[in-house]
């Protein structure tokens, strides 16, 4: 077979580029089609301001920014000018951020400074820096010019054979036995059908219509965004890309006149059957509502007092798209083969989200980490369009505030509950949200048990009011009664899939790192990667019978993953919905369930890594023996209508206290339990993690031909002098040598404990290293791990 059909739907900036990307790359067959005129197409691209700032608390969307950068500036200066970009503050707390932010960038390899008033008024003279505490820039931020970058990237394509049809409006995605086979257009008042192997949808906020059409919710929401202009100016010379986030604002110059865009104003959706009847000068152009946008126009003169003497003018309500989470809809369709999306997508990461598509499409892999962005990371609730638009409704209020990493969606909720919920909220449980579910991270009722605990195993004064957000001094309570009694912890959001069919321990085997092809009733830890070696996520493979497996897996991505590669007479089922789980973890975990059920749960009667199925009072459970919190315990699943029975059954005896998520995490770090999407991910292979003992090598799984054989970084723990928050960078001799991943107190070694990625030669423990937090300098060192049982012994007693 030759190179596949391509045809990508839309011709803004993330059509052609994705057409320039797999053109290059070798894919050859490619034709975009556009219902507007070529290149000024009337999509976002065609409105787009162009500010490219690159600093994101998201490693994956910074890179794709980055990318953008360096590819648009290769192109020539009609398409990027590297003017450089400015955020400044105006209150203390966007200082402290800014100084977050910088931090950011350090992690992810941008070059940023902090600059002082006067250094900000230098940059933008305009700038009253009687208002100004200071200001982060950016060299290599810039201005793209949207739609000649998508001309530039379109004729490239075209050299290589691809093609671009304007006026072809896309009326149909056809497919014959769930795969694509071409797309209906209409061209002139005729119909034609192109043929297609590989259909990309890049057609913006038109996404969702275009989605329907091959039967796929794309959840996104189309929102109206304000853009004027002032009258013309005293001359200035040419400043940075600014921000002024405090009000919601940012800035740019054209020529004589500066661009006010706000995002300051309500919420403005736009429903798909509105956006060309209620378009002006093109469909993505909505009329512009001045009242929404004096207020913005006075704050900004504040700022800028030269606008206090012109009028703003040319304003517009441009069409941009959001997502409930902020982030693009990447990925192929779960239901239609050779069906993929590169939506929701600015100018701002275009070109790196480009690339990423073209390399999953030539050749099955991203060289960044994709998993905040693919398609299928959401839960089915999470696609209803009321869902969506209030979580995008709430993202465009959301877009420049200042965002603690624990700081949960404040609605819809809730909106996932385990059976054990109505206790956790009689126990004053403090909740916050993953997925859509309800998670204590502690409890109210547990305060008493703080009597008697001393400060070094509650580190409250190893925190600042920003690692103190959202946490409380019951979670030290809470972990210390895990190590000394027993807690029960909800592990019922942990996503639960059955593998089941004649071929199910084949298909595992070949699908995982690890031998999970053994007696029924074994337990294995194991690995899902991708095909060049990267960990797409760590899976709990339970044998409940010969065919029949019960995986504990980190979400819906894994679900996907699997389906996708599930061969005939293998099914794949999420069990979550249905059932329910709490971890029994603590010293006295055997005495509290021993006494409730008949099942031998000593050491030599039921085994570490193992299973089986008995009941706990009148509850019929699977109880597993598996801990993540580093103590002797037991996971105990049951179905959703008996959950509640089986809380009220182990507290009835009096002896767990109910532990929080804050606890847990406090525990799993000390005994240096990954955290799949935050430790690791598919730009990491095992090795370097710190999971090459859940490697089999002597067996055939996917991506084992491309692991490495020497790692040349690796995941340490590092004992810090105070608590930090993750993503903050790590440096060496003055230099920047990695970054933190996960961070907590550990309240069993009375020490703030930070995971991080550092190179090999800085790995070794007793490696002394300085986390910048909030651009202070917290001194830490490598420490040998597990910190907690190195010799396992609480966990197998």
């Amino acid at each position: 077979m030759g190179r596949p059909r391509v045809v990508i739907i839309g011709a803004g900036i993330v059509g052609c580029a994705v057409a320039d990307e797999l053109t290059e790359r070798g894919w050859n067959d490619v034709t975009v089609v556009e219902q507007g005129p070529l290149f000024a197409a009337g999509g976002s691209s065609s409105h787009a301001p162009g500010l490219v700032f690159q600093t994101n608390p998201s490693k994956t969307m910074t890179e794709f920014a980055a990318y953008t950068v360096r590819k648009y500036s290769a192109l020539g200066a009609h398409c990027f000018r590297q003017v450089g970009g400015l955020e400044v503050a105006t209150t203390p707390e966007r200082w402290t951020d800014l100084h977050r932010k910088l931090g950011w960038a350090q992690s992810w390899g941008v070059e940023g400074r902090l600059l002082d008033a006067a250094q900000c008024a230098e940059l933008w003279p305009m700038l009253d820096r009687g208002r100004v505490l200071g200001g982060f820039h950016v060299p290599s931020d810039g201005l793209a010019a949207a739609v000649a970058c998508g001309e530039t990237q379109a004729a490239r394509a075209t050299e290589r054979g691809a093609r671009f049809l304007g006026g072809h409006t896309v009326t149909g995605v056809e497919h014959k036995g769930g795969r694509v086979t071409g797309v209906s257009c209409l061209v002139a008042g005729e119909y034609r059908t192109i043929p297609a192997d590989v259909v990309v949808c890049a057609a913006g906020f038109w996404g969702p219509s275009i989605g329907e059409m091959a039967g796929l919710t794309v959840p996104l929401l189309p929102l109206a965004h304000q853009y004027a202009k002032s009258g013309p100016l005293p001359p200035q010379p040419e400043g940075p890309i600014l921000r002024h986030q405090d009000r919601d604002l940012y800035a740019r110059q054209h020529g004589d006149r500066i661009g006010i865009g706000s995002y300051a104003h309500r919420p403005m959706p736009v429903a798909q059957h509105e956006i060309g009847p209620k378009g002006t000068t093109m469909p993505s152009v909505q009329a512009f509502t001045e009242e929404d946008f004096d207020p913005a126009w006075r704050d900004a003169a504040e700022l800028l007092p030269a606008l206090a003497g012109s009028k703003y003018e040319d304003g517009i309500n441009g069409v941009f798209s959001f997502t409930a989470d902020g982030f693009p809809l990447i990925g192929e369709a779960p239901h239609l083969d050779g069906f993929w999306l590169a939506e929701a997508v600015w100018v701002t990461h275009s070109a790196g989200v480009a690339r990423a598509v073209a390399e999953l499409l030539v050749t099955g892999r991203s060289q960044v980490d994709l998993h905040e962005c693919e398609l299928s990371r959401f839960e089915q609730a999470q696609l209803s369009p009321a869902y969506v638009e209030e979580r995008g409704r709430q993202n465009f209020v959301e877009v420049y505030d200042v965002i603690h990493p624990l700081q949960p969606m404040e609605s819809p909720r809730p909106m996932r509950t385990s059976p054990f919920y109505p206790r956790q909220v009689e126990l004053g449980g403090y909740f916050l949200e993953s997925a859509g579910w309800e998670r204590p991270h502690w409890f109210e009722a547990n305060e008493p048990l703080l009597a008697g605990l001393e400060e070094p195993r509650i580190g409250a004064d190893r925190r600042d009011a920003w690692a103190g957000r959202h946490w409380s001094p019951v979670a030290a309570a809470e972990a210390w009664a895990t190590r000394e009694r027993v807690a029960l912890y909800d592990m019922t959001s942990l996503k639960r899939i059955e593998v089941s069919g004649p071929g199910a321990a084949a298909f595992l085997q070949h699908m995982t790192t690890n031998n999970v092809d053994k007696k029924p009733g074994t337990v294995t830890y194991t690995l899902l990667l991708d095909a060049g070696g990267g960990i797409r996520s760590d899976l709990t493979a339970a044998r409940l019978a010969e065919d029949r497996f019960q995986l504990g897996a980190n979400g819906n991505l894994d679900l996907d993953w699997l389906t996708r590669h599930a061969p005939r007479g293998v099914h794949i089922r999420d069990i979550t919905p249905g059932t329910c789980c709490v971890g029994v973890w603590g010293p006295q975990a055997r005495e509290l369930v021993q006494g409730l059920t008949d099942m031998d749960l000593s050491n030599d009667g039921f085994r570490y890594f193992t299973c089986r199925s008995g009941y706990v009072g009148q509850v019929p459970v699977l109880a597993m023996r598996v801990s993540y919190v580093g103590e002797l315990g037991w996971e105990l699943y049951t179905g959703a209508d008996m959950g509640l029975k089986l809380w009220d059954t182990l507290r009835a005896t009096g002896m767990p206290v109910a532990g929080g998520r804050a606890a847990f995490n406090s525990l799993r770090l000390e005994k240096g339990y990954r955290l799949w999407g935050v430790d690791m991910t598919t730009e990491h292979d095992p090795y370097e993690a710190g999971l090459g003992f859940a490697v089999k090598r002597d067996k055939d799984f996917y991506g084992r031909d491309a692991l490495r054989a020497e790692p040349s970084r690796r995941l340490v723990p590092l004992l810090s002098a105070e608590v930090v928050m993750g993503k903050e960078p790590v440096r060496h001799d003055g230099r920047v040598a990695g970054y933190v991943t996960s961070a907590a107190y550990g309240h069993t070694i009375g020490r703030p404990i930070a995971y991080a990625w550092l190179p090999a030669e800085l790995a070794a423990p007793g490696t002394r290293v300085d986390i910048s937090y909030f651009g202070r300098r917290v001194p830490a060192e490598v420490a040998a791990e597990p910190l907690f049982d190195p010799r396992m012994e609480k966990i197998r007693r």
